[in-house]
Order: C-alpha cells, then structure tokens, then sequence
C-alpha cells in the first residue's frame, strides 16, 4: 500500500468524525440503578444476564414535574 493511499483513508476517517455508540431507548432498572450501558437486550441485557439479576424495563415519563 502506497503512502498516499494511506494519507487518503486517514483523511476519510476524519472526514467521517468520530463513531458514536447507537443509544439504547430505555434501559433496565439494574443499569440505570448502577448507571452501566445497557444494550436493552430483551428479555435480559448483557450486564444481567451475566449477574444473574433479573433484568426489568420500567417506562419513564416523558414529562418531569417541576
């Protein structure tokens, strides 16, 4: 591979920006509790699956009382 060419893939690297993770739309009650990423695998995500806890979706409202 010529130096050019790799000069090229760099800049369309940086062109590109960073690579953000995809978000999870909710996450269970253990991750959110401990604030770990969730994957929001169903029926049991990766960090409970691996514990052994039982994993539960809970919907927040989309309003906050103030």
């Amino acid at each position: 591979m010529s130096s050019s060419a790799n000069n090229e893939e760099q800049y369309q690297s940086n062109i590109d920006g960073p690579k953000t993770p995809k978000r999870t739309p909710m996450a269970c009650q253990f991750c959110r509790g401990r604030k770990l990423k969730c994957d929001g695998n169903k029926p049991s995500c990766g960090n409970c699956d691996r514990r052994g806890y039982p994993c539960n979706y809970t919907p927040v409202s989309a309003t906050s009382p103030k």
